[in-house]
């Protein structure tokens, strides 16, 4: 699971959130397990594959509808669209952001035609919708139905001190001791521009307390620009880079930290779609604070699992972290909303749930009910699923 990304993990948790419930549809799923290294020569393969795999089944009549989990995979709509029509075989697939947003002349000439050859995309975010019909896409073939979470991924919230000195001792000279009265934030991914961690570590760090320290895990790109950052502005002490660090140390990190950063900045054709950090961050008691921006504003709901604020506006920043400097009740209570707002509204298997409702009616839009759920009769939904570990 270190080697998994965002869209990957979507798609290796929604089958196995589909594979789990104990009621139809049938699910099949076509996977691809490998490193990063050696995927992109295992990709014309794997699609090869499922294009064959995606034929023997509507050939033996057991498949309604094919989910694709990203446009990359979503590609092959494009070649199988007649087949497919003449089967009466139903399309969809999930996009991220970056998948459709992706700033490559030939990718934005390409995205049309996969979107004309789909019945239904099924957006992580209002955004990624937006940027979906913005291409293309009809808007009454956009569903949004959000990431969702491993609720048995992270144990329970523990002391924050505890956690602190665990992860301390586990990362060695990477970290510090922190003073007793310290204020704690911290940042998790990969570190790209639009992240906004080097932005954040120029213009709002130097205006926060003595005792206000930022941990940033996760490499990338932007690591020697945050590096320079924290060297132009004295902050050695306080900001500390912990690079790639493994997932029980991040939970450490998640744990031990007291609010957690989202600091994006806009950059065209590289949006981002969702954020699942912050609800990994939530389940673990971390409450955000966040970017109005894009995908992250289907994240967070304000005040239940951390705040939104104005992207690229230090004050702003500012004033929703002091909010709770030297306020450990509010703290606590922010804390104890997150944990509770993340696993009623993010869990897999409620998630899942939304997937099949959305597939039923794309299948048979008549068993769609007038309202916001989309219940229908059971159906065999054949799942292609692109998936990296």
């Amino acid at each position: 699971m270190d080697n998994v990304g965002g869209m990957q993990r979507v798609a290796l948790k929604l089958n196995e959130a589909l594979h789990e419930r104990s009621e139809p549809p049938h699910v099949e799923s076509v996977l691809l397990r490998s490193s990063w290294k050696w995927t992109p020569y295992k990709v014309p393969f794997f699609l090869g594959k499922a294009a064959w795999r995606i034929r023997q089944a509507v050939l033996r009549n057991e498949a309604d509808v094919v989910l694709f989990s990203s446009m990359v995979t979503a590609a092959l709509a494009v070649p199988l669209r007649g087949f497919l029509d003449r089967h009466n075989v139903k399309t969809a697939a999930i996009t991220h952001g970056l998948d459709v947003t992706l700033s490559v002349s030939a990718y934005q000439w390409f995205v049309p035609k996969v979107f004309g050859a789909l019945d239904a995309v099924l957006p992580v975010s209002r955004a990624t919708g937006a940027a979906c019909v913005a291409r293309g896409m009809p808007a009454d073939q956009v569903h949004v139905v959000p990431n969702g979470i491993d609720l048995d991924r992270y144990a329970p919230p523990q002391s924050k001190s505890e956690m602190r000195a665990d992860l301390s001792e586990a990362l060695g000279s990477k970290t510090a001791p922190l003073p007793n009265d310290a204020l704690l934030l911290c940042s998790v991914g990969r570190q790209v521009k639009r992240k906004g961690v080097a932005w954040f570590v120029e213009h709002v760090m130097p205006t926060l307390p003595e005792h206000v320290h930022y941990w940033i895990a996760g490499d990338g790109p932007q690591s020697s620009a945050i590096q320079d950052a924290i060297d132009r502005n004295n902050l050695n002490e306080r900001v500390r880079r912990l690079g790639r660090i493994s997932n029980p140390d991040l939970a450490r990190l998640y744990r031990g930290a007291d609010l957690f950063i989202m600091p994006n900045i806009p950059v065209e054709g590289d949006m981002e779609g969702f954020g699942v950090v912050m609800l990994e961050a939530g389940q673990c008691g971390c409450p955000s604070i966040a970017a109005r921006l894009e995908g992250i504003q289907d994240v967070i709901t304000e005040g239940e699992n951390g705040h939104l604020v104005e992207s690229e506006n230090p004050a702003s920043f500012r004033e929703a972290i002091m909010q709770y400097n030297q306020a450990p009740e509010q703290l606590r209570q922010i804390s104890e909303r997150a944990v509770q707002h993340t696993e009623s509204n993010f869990g897999w298997s409620a998630v899942a749930e939304q997937y099949v409702d959305v597939l039923r009616a794309v299948v048979d839009p008549d068993a769609a009910p007038q309202g916001d759920s989309l219940p229908g009769a059971p159906v065999e939904v054949g799942v292609h699923a692109e998936t990296m570990a």
